[in-house]
């Protein structure tokens, strides 16, 4: 009903998409820059974007008074061709100073690296890698980033082994070129499995390495990533040689935490401070200001001298099994037909599964029989989270140790999952991987679980 006044007020005031608007409805005024709708947009709506970074829809009705606003500026008129799907925009130049620390970015994807494609509303991997830099131009005054490398940008989803086996290459690579450490800017969804990996697939590692993620992307007010890179740069130049996520502390722009690689999990869908420490504490706190708060001081320390190695070795027949009420052992049958070689069991509480079930059928006693004797590793990683695994305690799981099954002490299931592939991908011989996976290679068991640790 509304589109021919949409179409008239909008060619007769020569009005279009980059135009700063002033929309009054209902004697309320809502200013911002006119964008193009999205695809499946009511065509009785216009969207802006307001001063606050985030976009508003306006549905117009008669009465519905539509202006380009006093405020108008050369700098608010954003053509349209700027906004469609896989438009690059103009990459501003960094000057870094050579007497910072040498350090290297490598640029995966995710939303860190995003922006919103206007035309669908939604959000997508789009920004070259030096795009970044333009978000949080204070790095050129702490480090001198001298390699900026992209194998790939996909979304984290996207994510497998191959990729982390590049990332680790890429990492070691860079260390042994001089980097003082690197940065790796990664999607948030499954930035803690390649944190993980990376902590497993660079052995005796000896220089830092900081995951960085964003939970808004850049062309929002509320864009976390810049605090998170800058919190980054800071421990990369520092004293703390671990694999770690470096992001929010909290959802205010306060300090960020340094969270060991094979300890940390996202915990939340869309807060900016996701990523939490489980079952130990954070490493510890840093500030943009690079003012460092310690934690917990049992960490590896920096030794420039050491040679970065890159073990990638990874077997990728393995998978996660999630247990629940009345689950079919007929999913672990499928599994051993496939030629599988490892499984990780997200088992319920002290790592059970169902064992003493009244219906027969649904035990999975037997089927652990068949996985032992076919030679498939079977871990036991708590779907709980915090606390520890224990063999001991019932019956079930009992028979379940009797039958081979490794209780993964309180690893996370993620991060038992990595080990195993790693693990398989260096050995077959049964009594080494036992071992290797009740050893603590990165950090991933905590020596003592602490009251303090429960959701820190």
């Amino acid at each position: 009903m509304y589109l021919k006044k949409i179409k008239d007020t909008l060619e007769t005031k020569k009005i279009s998409v980059g135009t700063r608007l002033e929309v009054t409805r209902e004697n309320k005024k809502i200013e911002g820059i006119l964008l193009p709708n999205a695809d499946d947009s009511a065509k009785d709506i216009i969207t802006l974007k307001l001063d606050s970074g985030y976009n508003i829809g306006i549905k117009i009705r008669e009465n519905t008074i539509i202006n380009k606003s006093k405020n108008n500026t050369a700098d608010d008129l954003i053509s349209e061709e700027n906004y469609e799907f896989g438009k690059k925009r103009d990459i501003k130049s960094l000057v870094f100073d050579k007497k910072k620390p040498k350090a290297s970015l490598i640029a995966t994807g995710g939303t860190i690296s995003s922006r919103v494609d206007y035309k669908t509303g939604a959000v997508t991997m789009l920004m070259e890698p030096q795009e970044i830099l333009t978000t949080t131009p204070e790095l050129k005054d702490i480090i001198n980033l001298t390699s900026i490398l992209s194998p790939f940008r996909i979304a984290s989803e996207d994510m497998t082994p191959s990729e982390w086996q590049n990332i680790a290459e890429l990492v070691a690579n860079e260390l042994n070129s001089g980097a003082v450490g690197v940065i790796v800017t990664h999607g948030t969804d499954t930035l803690h499995y390649t944190a993980a990996a990376l902590s497993f697939m660079l052995p005796g590692l000896k220089k830092p390495v900081a995951l960085v993620g964003a939970q808004r992307s850049p062309d929002r007010a509320s864009f976390d990533g810049a605090m998170n890179l800058i919190c980054a740069s800071r421990y990369i130049t520092g004293n703390i040689a671990e694999v770690a996520i470096v992001m929010h502390a909290t959802m205010n722009d306060d300090y960020c935490l340094i969270n060991r690689g094979t300890k940390v999990r996202k915990m939340h869908t869309s807060r900016r401070d996701a990523f939490r420490p489980i079952n130990t504490l954070p490493i510890g706190a840093i500030y943009t200001c690079g003012k460092l708060d310690i934690i917990d001081d049992n960490y590896k320390r920096r030794d420039n001298k050491e040679k970065t190695v890159a073990d990638t070795r990874f077997d990728k027949k393995i998978a996660m099994i999630n247990i629940y009420p009345g689950i079919n052992p007929e999913i672990l049958d499928w599994h051993i037909d496939k030629g599988y070689k490892g499984i990780v069991l997200n088992t319920t509480a002290l790592g059970h599964v169902p064992i003493d079930t009244i219906d027969k059928n649904l035990s999975w006693e037997k089927v652990l029989a068949r996985a032992t004797d076919k030679g498939i590793t079977i871990i036991s990683a708590s779907q709980t989270l915090y606390g520890t695994t224990h063999a001991h305690v019932y019956r079930s799981a009992v028979k379940m140790d009797k039958l081979g099954v490794i209780f993964a002490k309180d690893m996370l299931p993620e991060t038992a999952y990595v080990k195993l592939g790693c693990v398989l991908g260096r050995t077959k011989d049964k009594a080494e991987i036992r071992e290797l996976m009740l050893t603590n290679l990165a950090g991933e068991f905590s020596e003592k679980l602490v009251p303090k640790s429960f959701l820190y």
